[in-house]
């Protein structure tokens, strides 16, 4: 029986390449994907639904939003703090997750 991928295993290739000097990275399935945690707290993600999640700082996301993102709509809610990306170019929303992640304490 064949089971198509739940997302872009290339795309989460490029996202490991992306936070290769990034300490405390794990990685986990979430939301049909595959997220990218930092201290236990996800920074990106890989889409089940296609392209990145994001996650950012929630007083930021309007920022993000004129960058080319969209706010995540999770359960028919828009979520500040959330984004989804769909770009060829992930470096710079890899950096975003990255850098919120490193700002939460860690979770024990």
């Amino acid at each position: 029986m064949y089971c198509p991928m739940a997302y872009d295993e290339d795309l989460a290739n490029r996202i490991r390449e992306a936070l290769a000097d990034e300490q405390g990275v794990t990685e986990k399935r979430m939301f049909g994907g595959l997220a990218f945690l930092i201290g236990g707290h996800m920074a990106v993600a890989a889409s089940g639904q296609g392209g990145l999640m994001v996650r950012c700082d929630p007083d930021a996301t309007e920022v993000h939003l004129d960058n080319g993102a969209e706010r995540m709509v999770m359960r028919g809610r828009e979520m500040n703090g959330w984004l989804r990306v769909y770009t060829e170019e992930i470096d710079p929303w890899v950096r975003v997750g990255a850098s919120y992640a490193r700002s939460l304490p860690p979770k024990a």
